[in-house]
């Protein structure tokens, strides 16, 4: 009874909000939204054109060497927000707590923000159906699942907000300088990549914000509290 009043029942609440805001913006903006505009322009004013026109770029034109120090920034953040990165960092910082502290809730804590966030973005994404951007720069091929929220963006949030919160918990030194940077600078970082790169709108990155810092806040109430 205690598992469904503390997660479950607020998961179900948090897909039904996700899924009617994905549902809500999509009706009133439409699946080309206006807020794709300043992604085109950031895009276009380092070099990058639409997929059909920058294939046709030569490698060494000006125009696609011009990317090349954003692109240097926001593969690598890309990359390491990847699935099998995620589901890797997340079992590797498990095994690191484990030996540090010895504490199953804690050991447990990064799993456990993970696998809720999971859970809800993968329902809410299945049932809003939001298309990728269309008409912007898109190096990697998108995911299959759907556009709103950013499940890269929510497991970032949710797995550095997590660490963060164990360091808080053990009073580990230096806490107050790391987890601002593990709360908003390493997962907003990954944000702006996912846009940058095309693979998301920008609502699709706050919503998944939302949805990591949201799960996050369970697990350090349900486990971390004690």
């Amino acid at each position: 009874m205690s598992l469904l009043r503390t997660v479950v029942l607020p998961a179900l609440g948090a897909i039904a909000v996700l899924t009617a805001a994905g549902r809500t913006i999509r009706l009133l903006d439409g699946d080309d939204p206006r807020e794709d505009r300043a992604v085109r322009a950031l895009q276009a004013a380092f070099g990058h054109l639409p997929a059909e026109a920058d294939a046709a770029l030569a490698p060494g034109s000006t125009r696609a060497a011009a990317r090349e120090p954003v692109d240097r920034v926001t593969a690598p953040l890309s990359w390491y927000s990847g699935v099998p990165q995620t589901i890797a960092n997340g079992a590797l910082w498990c095994g690191v707590t484990w030996v540090l502290t010895r504490d199953r809730r804690a050991a447990a804590a990064p799993a456990a923000a993970l696998a809720l966030e999971t859970a809800c973005f993968v329902a809410s994404a299945a049932l809003v159906r939001r298309p990728r951007p269309s008409g912007v720069w898109r190096p990697e091929h998108p995911h299959a699942t759907s556009s709103f929220p950013s499940g890269h963006t929510a497991a970032a949030f949710a797995l550095h907000g997590t660490l963060a919160d164990l360091l808080d918990r053990r009073g580990a030194r230096g806490a107050r300088l790391v987890g601002p940077l593990l709360r908003c600078g390493v997962p907003g970082a990954i944000a702006f990549s996912r846009v940058y790169r095309g693979q998301h709108h920008i609502s699709d990155t706050v919503a998944g914000a939302l949805l990591g810092i949201w799960s996050a806040a369970v697990v350090r109430r349900t486990l971390l509290s004690s």
